[in-house]
């Protein structure tokens, strides 16, 4: 198999697909793998360590396009990258299609067989591939939180942990997944008051276990959230339906009685996004405000922290990668049904039934 990395072209997107030390295994599996030239730099790996892994530095995408068998990436193809798509040719990435008509469309006419890091699962019915990079976001999701709810940021001026006399900042976390679960420890970990919602009752039990004692786990229903977003300082947007559209959890019309200068951090928005007013936004100009709430969307947000991000997300997919390369694809979707929910697109037509209900006009298998 000819296998191609080329640098991420999405908006300020520093992560690379693939380490030396994979394209060092991959050599030994027998394959081949060509680096576009400075596609690692981003993540602080450089040209002369892949070299040293024995892989091929292409001075060209397109070039690498051109020759590889199986296209490995982070982000989803962006639209001049869906031009050099050809039919047949693997993709492995994160795609979202449910996100995205434009995307979905456009890689069904190149023909692509499409494998999606986020909703292949393995035996326990988790997302490997997601889990890496959902523990980044969840985490930054209140880094970034509480950087802008600082004045100067359009925020309302709160420390988010408070100081002895003066209360904290209250975070409401929508879902108690890998994000969710990251995001509530870090805001609990400065000293804010959290209210982690799900609608997983034996989800929230085993959160009530191992949080402390300033998290408070809430069933997640369109009441609670609207009284609990209401007295909120910090909204963290984290529910998934894996390869779907996020569901909508703040309507517009609720938005006016959120607190004015509150911040909304919606990690989901690379599904769609959980809140109505949400729309992606990059993280060279990562805000807006719609009625006095600043909205912080970026659609790639581990990709700010590259190396950290990189190292976490290559040390998932490269078991499957290897995989992915040795078998064909009927093999690799044989290997078991977490393998087969990967495949997410193939001749043509959309194979995922999440992603397939998502566009219920486009052609399924």
């Amino acid at each position: 198999m000819i296998i191609g990395v080329c640098t991420e072209t999405k908006s300020d997107e520093y992560r690379v697909a693939l380490l030396p030390v994979g394209a060092h295994l991959l050599r030994e599996d027998g394959h081949e793998v060509l680096i576009e030239r400075g596609a690692g730099l981003g993540s602080g790996f450089a040209d002369k360590d892949y070299l040293a892994a024995g892989a091929t530095i292409i001075d060209t995408a397109d070039e690498v396009y051109e020759r590889a068998n199986l296209i490995v990436s982070v982000k989803e193809p962006q639209v001049h990258e869906v031009a050099r798509l050809r039919s047949g040719q693997i993709v492995f990435c994160y795609f979202h299609f449910a996100a995205s008509r434009e995307l979905t469309e456009g890689c069904l006419r190149r023909g692509i067989t499409a494998v999606a890091y986020e909703t292949l699962t393995d035996a326990n019915g988790r997302l490997p591939l997601l889990t890496p990079m959902s523990e980044v976001a969840g985490k930054m999701s209140i880094q970034e939180g509480a950087k802008y709810l600082e004045k100067p940021m359009m925020g309302r001026g709160i420390l988010l942990g408070g100081i002895p006399g003066v209360e904290p900042a209250n975070v409401l976390v929508l879902g108690g997944g890998v994000v969710g679960t990251n995001a509530a420890r870090i805001a609990a970990g400065l000293g804010a008051n959290v209210t982690i919602m799900d609608i997983n009752i034996d989800r929230l039990r085993q959160l009530d276990d191992i949080m402390p004692a300033n998290v408070t786990t809430i069933y997640c229903d369109p009441h609670a959230i609207e009284h609990y977003a209401q007295r909120a300082d910090l909204v963290v947007g984290a529910v998934l339906i894996p390869g779907g559209r996020a569901p909508m959890l703040i309507q517009r019309d609720a938005l006016i009685r959120i607190k004015n200068g509150a911040v909304i951090v919606d990690v989901c928005i690379d599904q769609g996004g959980c809140i109505e007013t949400s729309k992606p936004t990059t993280h060279l100009e990562p805000t807006y405000i719609v009625d006095g709430v600043v909205h912080y969307c970026v659609a790639n947000i581990p990709g700010a922290v590259g190396r950290t991000s990189s190292q976490g997300l290559c040390n998932a997919t490269l078991p499957y990668l290897r995989q992915l390369a040795s078998d064909d694809i009927d093999a690799f979707i044989a290997r078991s049904p977490g393998h087969k929910a990967a495949l997410n697109m193939r001749d043509g037509k959309i194979t995922n039934t999440a992603v397939a209900d998502a566009f219920g006009d486009l052609p399924r298998q």
